[in-house]
């Protein structure tokens, strides 16, 4: 459990980091504005409604989520740290939020 919650603090911290970097600038306003576009084109559902899904999955921290495309669609990307300090991957198709994968993330 101790080398769980440790590798946790690290992936946070690793996180926190590439976080800050990638969010710099134009390119973070950049992601945002494709993404409302998105959005409001209805080819993607709100971030709001996969949150609330991903937390029916598993309760906890969202530690990371990404909007990506994927084989000709969205994929909204979850990890989610949970009360017994698992870090679930969720996967859900942007359009429809139906998820598509779920595993432990190591």
């Amino acid at each position: 459990m101790k080398a769980n919650i440790t590798k946790v603090i690290q992936r946070s911290i690793l996180l926190l980091i590439t976080t800050l970097l990638v969010n710099v600038g134009a390119f973070a306003d950049s992601d945002h504005n494709e993404a409302r576009k998105l959005k409001e084109a209805g080819k993607i559902l709100p971030l709001e409604q996969i949150i609330a899904s991903a937390r029916q999955q598993h309760s906890g921290h969202i530690l990371e989520i990404e909007l990506e495309h994927e084989d000709g669609r969205y994929i909204y990307e979850l990890e989610i740290l949970d009360d017994n300090g698992t870090v679930w991957e969720l996967e859900y198709d942007a359009k429809s939020g139906k998820l598509i994968k779920q595993e432990i993330d190591d």
